[in-house]
């Protein structure tokens, strides 16, 4: 049996409903509400994303193998994260951490994978399997649809501007400091090239892979610098410790 207050919330209800205009106005109130709840707080952090140990900018041979791979497509048929789920966990590695993205722009996270995915790929295979594979996918994975890049191996490295594209990368927060910049084209030199004075490279960018990357010492290719974007990836954060402490982090916010 209806109460009277269950009668009349009944009808206030379908006054509200018969009037658009009152419905409109109380639903943008609840989503301005909203939407301020969630947006206000960003105005007084400095970031969304933990810090973990071991997260670094890429170098500038990092970063031009970085800008081939987009430039190629590569991130049509590759994703670069990890779900935390156990399939993906057994057969890539640890999930990614957000803050392995931190200082991508664009992030090549992906929503496709044609081929696997290649957050964890650093240091899983060979300079020379990577290079074989770029040139001749299938005749290191037969079952591959891949393309060739052969032309990569043949294409020497030239970048306009390095300096430019890390004070570029700096106005959108990435922390380059100004030898960085100064340095961008010697360290894209010197990082894939045996011969050269790297000087404090690896200083300023730690775990920085300083080789020849293509087989060939004699020139640095484009292929020198996919390989040696290749194979930092997922290899600068001790993620089981990270993700320890950002879960950590969490609860006490949590609290």
């Amino acid at each position: 049996m209806s109460t009277p207050a269950n009668t009349g919330a009944f009808e206030g209800h379908k006054k509200l409903e018969r009037n658009v205009t009152l419905l409109a106005a109380l639903t943008l109130g609840v989503v301005a509400i909203g939407g301020i709840v969630e947006i206000a707080p960003l105005f007084w952090i400095d970031n969304t994303i933990e810090k973990v140990e071991g997260m670094r900018p890429y170098t500038p041979l990092e970063q031009a193998g970085r800008d081939i791979y987009i430039r190629e497509g590569c991130y049509v048929c590759h994703s670069q994260m990890i779900r935390p789920f156990r399939d993906e966990v057994e057969r890539y590695g640890h999930y990614s951490l957000a803050a392995e993205s931190m200082y991508d722009h664009p992030f090549q996270w992906g929503s496709k994978r044609t081929g696997p995915d290649l957050a964890r790929v650093g240091g899983r295979y060979s300079d020379a399997w990577h290079v074989q594979h770029l040139k001749a996918p299938r005749e290191v994975v037969p079952e591959s649809i891949m393309p060739g890049y052969s032309f990569l191996a043949e294409t020497k490295l030239e970048v306009a501007d390095p300096a430019a594209n890390l004070t570029a990368l700096r106005h959108v927060g990435v922390p380059y400091s100004d030898k960085d910049i100064a340095a961008a084209k010697a360290d894209l030199e010197a990082q894939a090239n045996p011969e050269a004075d790297a000087g404090d490279l690896a200083t300023r960018y730690p775990k920085a892979q300083i080789r020849d990357f293509d087989g060939d010492p004699s020139r640095v290719t484009e292929m020198d610098a996919l390989v040696a974007y290749l194979q930092m990836l997922g290899t600068l954060v001790d993620v089981n410790s990270a993700a320890a402490q950002e879960q950590l982090t969490k609860g006490d916010k949590g609290r």
